[in-house]
């Protein structure tokens, strides 16, 4: 079950797992986000813990498609295909800002476990940061309404921030470190 055909197929069920709780659970808890200022976007989870080898190319065709499953099913008109697409995009460069001395293992994942807190910290809200911004500003459709719209990046990311926190913690493996 190690082969490509495998990792494929598991990746494909991440896709579906993040899409589906994203459409059918997470948007029904909170229908208006948390106190209207904020929202959770679990879905992103699927595109930053993939596994960080995983070639540029295929990381913007799941941003998209991630991206694009999210449009069709809110009805948004192309913005989180947007925002994912600029996050898939901006990834490596952004892992390798954060490249540890040793550099990463060929078969590393994004674990809380194996990079650490300030890593997975830095890394996670900086992402959520590019992911969020770019959503509320082309869901705006402008720079009006400046204050109201960083107030929903920095609520939303922290939301978000902390539902990702929690998903390591619970469903990723705790291995030892080896850093």
């Amino acid at each position: 079950m190690r082969g490509l055909a495998g990792t494929l197929l598991i990746q494909i069920l991440r896709f579906a797992l993040y899409a589906f709780l994203q459409v059918f659970v997470v948007s029904h808890v909170t229908p208006t986000g948390l106190f209207g200022l904020g929202w959770c976007f679990l879905y992103l989870g699927f595109l930053l813990f993939l596994p960080i080898a995983t070639p540029i190319v295929v990381q913007l065709l799941l941003g998209f498609a991630m991206g694009i499953s999210m449009d069709v099913f809110f009805d948004s008109g192309g913005v989180h295909a947007v925002a994912t697409v600029l996050v898939a995009y901006l990834r490596p460069w952004v892992l390798r800002l954060l490249t540890p001395r040793d550099g990463y293992d060929a078969s590393d994942s994004v674990n809380i476990h194996r990079m650490g807190w300030q890593w997975f910290g830095v890394y996670v809200v900086l992402l959520l940061a590019i992911h969020h911004a770019a959503f509320f500003f082309v869901e705006l459709g402008g720079f009006r309404a400046v204050g109201l719209t960083l107030g929903k990046i920095f609520v939303s990311v922290l939301f978000t921030g902390l539902v990702l926190l929690i998903v390591q913690l619970v469903f990723f493996p705790a291995g030892r470190r080896s850093r």
